[in-house]
């Protein structure tokens, strides 16, 4: 393989299902590297080159920038217009060591061994080859650098009172995300695609965290994005074209989000796997 020439697998797109309407933007800003990425964080210091996949808005890169400044961070999404809101963010925060790129984790237009940590947040479970994503995050990282990804399990998470119409949520979300070429459960299948994509056992630590809402205030917030992000998205929008419900069904799982919030000891939990993956 030529150091200049990225690879390509054979599939290499996937609908994202969330797109980027303000209501998905709205948690992704919430997102920085204490909260999403801690366990990648030990492994950062001073002077390192790292490339961020799928940075979206910007807020674990920003994070990740100050933790390696002086060196280089280049954060990548698939999605051009979203890097807007990437740049202001880096600018707000001072940063000068950030540069923004489009790209696709399937083909990245950089030579073999350019950064010494690769990082993709929430990315593996809507591409259509994740095996061949990761062999390509680990083609551009340097002997002895790390390939880091993180990614929900849908079928995992869990809450309390029970609410219905969040199981029909559930697998309303499932099935959408599968029709759209993603893997809705992929927390729990990225260390068997570490395996497959050529790391070695010796070479992967494993681990899960979770996000948890439980106060009001972060009840409703998480309560409202996702009633807006059922009824006003991208994902509503292919929900309905892909014959999965109906507008009228997803009012119903929006009212559902809504119900659950209302009650007072109202608890949710979302479990995400983590593969830290030495090269």
């Amino acid at each position: 393989m030529s150091a200049s020439t990225p690879h390509r697998g054979a599939a290499e797109s996937a609908t994202y299902t969330h797109g980027h309407h303000e209501s998905v933007l709205r948690s992704h800003r919430w997102r920085t590297a204490a909260n999403s990425a801690a366990y990648l964080t030990g492994e950062l210091r001073p002077g390192l080159a790292l490339l961020d996949v799928g940075c979206g808005p910007g807020t674990i890169t920003a994070d990740l920038a100050e933790l390696v400044a002086p060196g280089r961070v280049t954060a990548v999404d698939a999605a051009a217009g979203v890097l807007d809101s990437a740049r202001a963010f880096a600018a707000e925060r001072g940063l000068t060591n950030v540069e923004f790129a489009t790209a696709d984790v399937h083909a990245l237009d950089f030579p073999d061994d350019s950064f010494d940590v690769v990082h993709a947040h929430q990315v593996l479970q809507h591409v259509s080859d994740p095996v061949g994503a990761l062999r390509e995050m680990r083609r551009v990282c340097r002997p002895g650098g790390v390939v880091a990804a993180r990614d929900a399990d849908y079928a995992a998470m869990t809450w309390f009172p029970e609410v219905p119409g969040l199981r029909g949520w559930q697998r309303l979300y499932d099935r959408v995300a599968r029709a759209n070429g993603g893997e809705p459960d992929a927390g729990r299948r990225l260390l068997s695609w570490a395996r497959a994509a050529g790391f070695a056992d010796a070479d992967i630590r494993a681990s899960a965290s979770a996000w948890c809402y439980a106060t009001p205030e972060e009840r409703a917030w998480w309560s409202g994005l996702w009633a807006d992000r059922t009824t006003a998205s991208s994902y509503a929008d292919l929900a309905v074209a892909g014959g999965h419900t109906t507008r009228e069904g997803l009012a119903e799982v929006a009212a559902a989000w809504h119900e659950w919030a209302a009650a007072p000891d109202a608890w949710f939990s979302v479990l995400n796997g983590e593969i830290l993956c030495r090269v």
